[in-house]
């Protein structure tokens, strides 16, 4: 779409929007197994389990020990191109996916919707084996929303629709909703069920096929996801599932000449490596969710209380590993210091441990890269002068644990301040003016989301109309909402939409 789409969320929208006090219904969780059996490690090719074509394999890691969970088929250029010739195959016209009612599409997906459902407490044990969120978090949000986005898309199957338009002459002109092709799609780590779902689900419904490089830090659920589609009746070949890295694998289907559609969610540096692939192959379309640096603005009429549990939701929420957390906290200079004094009290509150334990907040970051990234933008603020509140340091003797850190007294020109760390560290601002805080929150290269949060409407309009985000919500943590609606943002955080 030629126009730019902006979403406001009310402040009226009901309270369970909001996260709940303890963030997790723990009575309805079923106690997890903290050593799930791993069923799936290889390649899943044309409905098929292979080893990779070079043999090679890589170890996925679980974040909370260091130790090896098990050994994964590492895909290469050979199996994307065997994978790939799979897709086309099963996109050519005749096909049974070709010849399939839209209507039944939607049913498969609909199928594979149950199986998840029925499997959901493993698929949240081996998504926190894996990913290192907290077991809570991941069966009573994650699970539950895969399902929904299956059975939301599964619903749109066969509605599509053309029309007819008026012309002038003996003619007759109509429009048709057509499958793009084989698609290709690259998924990040940090929601890796989530991400799978939010690429597959459109995909499929539409009638395209697919393959999904998963992230090698997290390929265990999305393989078993591919088992499930192959067992609720998916043809051969619509969806392939490979894991592998981003050099080989992921550049090998970003340039492939016979993909026709790539989508990507990952940082902003590989989202540009992903267009130039495009540019020098086949002029692929090409849809990306990149990185943010998101304002979360705290006026001085908002409720403490609230405002104080919002941001830090709004940043702590999966150990600050999401595209869009409110890392940047202005706060309005007659509240500035009660504000960094409860925020400071709530993260040092914050529980961090063994995420299989229900009680647990905040998990590991997800590998070693991560934590050491982490620990060095904490070392850079310190060293540049933002004051440590609290926190800044490791947090368990094994395992990628980082402690909740909080910094005050933050320059928009420091590090911290411009850079993404993807990590449980908020860093707070103060301001006087609207018109100044406007100023500062668009002074970023991202525009992915933003947080007003005060209790005159006038005031929420005035700053999100200002605000160079694509999405502006009037509560800081209804950020988790922005992939249920269709969203374009603005500058280096993406092009298009995320599906």
């Amino acid at each position: 779409k030629s126009t730019m789409i902006r979403t406001v969320f009310s402040r009226s929208l009901p309270r369970l929007c909001r996260p709940p006090a303890c963030h997790y219904s723990a009575g309805a969780i079923p106690e997890p197994c903290s050593q799930p059996e791993v069923h799936y490690d290889k390649l899943f090719i044309n409905n098929q389990w292979e080893d990779a074509a070079s043999g090679k394999t890589f170890p996925t890691i679980n974040p909370a020990t260091g130790e090896v969970i098990c050994q994964v088929a590492e895909a290469d250029v050979a199996d994307v191109d065997k994978a790939v010739k799979a897709a086309r195959d099963a996109f050519r016209w005749g096909s049974p996916w070709r010849r399939m009612d839209a209507s039944h599409r939607g049913l498969l997906i609909n199928r594979l919707a149950d199986a998840i459902e029925r499997d959901s407490a493993y698929l949240a044990e081996l998504e926190t084996l894996d990913n290192g969120k907290p077991y809570a978090m991941s069966y009573t949000m994650d699970l539950p929303t895969v399902v929904k986005c299956f059975r939301y898309h599964a619903g749109w199957a066969d509605k599509w629709e053309g029309k007819t338009i008026p012309i002038d002459g003996d003619y007759f002109c109509y429009t048709r909703h057509e499958p793009i092709g084989v698609c290709g799609q690259i998924i990040p780590w940090n929601f890796p069920l989530l991400m799978q779902a939010w690429k597959l689900a459109p995909a499929l419904a539409t009638g395209n096929t697919v393959v999904m490089k998963v992230a090698e830090q997290t390929p265990l659920t999305a393989l078993y996801v591919a088992s499930l589609i192959k067992e609720v009746g998916f043809p051969e070949g619509v969806v392939n599932i490979l894991p592998g890295m981003g050099p080989s694998a992921g550049a090998a289907l970003a340039r492939h000449m016979d993909v026709d559609k790539l989508a990507f969610t990952g940082s902003t540096e590989v989202g540009h490596l992903i267009q130039q692939a495009s540019g020098s192959s086949n002029l692929k379309k090409v849809t990306l969710e990149l990185g943010g640096k998101s304002p979360n603005i705290i006026l001085s009429d908002a409720n403490m209380e609230d405002a104080v549990e919002q941001a830090h939701f709004g940043l702590f929420f999966s150990q600050g590993q999401c595209c869009c957390a409110g890392s940047r906290i202005f706060v309005q200079a007659d509240i500035y210091d009660e504000f960094v004094e409860r925020s400071v009290e709530r993260a040092r509150r914050r529980v961090v441990g063994n995420p299989f334990d229900l009680k647990t907040e905040q998990g590991p970051q997800v590998d070693q890269e991560q934590f050491n990234k982490i620990l060095g933008y904490i070392s850079s603020g310190k060293r540049e002068g933002a004051k440590l509140m609290c926190g800044g340091g490791v947090a368990a003797d094994r395992g990628y644990f980082i402690q909740p850190t909080v910094f005050g007294d933050v320059q928009d020109n420091m590090t911290i301040a411009r850079e993404e760390i993807f990590g449980p560290v908020m860093q707070i601002m103060k301001f006087k003016t609207l018109e100044e805080v406007v100023t500062r929150a668009n002074d970023t290269k991202y525009g992915l989301a933003a947080g007003v949060f005060t209790k005159d409407i006038d005031k929420a309009s005035y700053v999100s109309n200002g605000l160079r985000a694509g999405t502006v919500c009037s509560e800081p943590s209804q950020q988790r909402l922005v992939h249920l609606i269709q969203h374009h943002d603005y500058k280096d955080t993406t092009s298009i939409c995320n599906l």
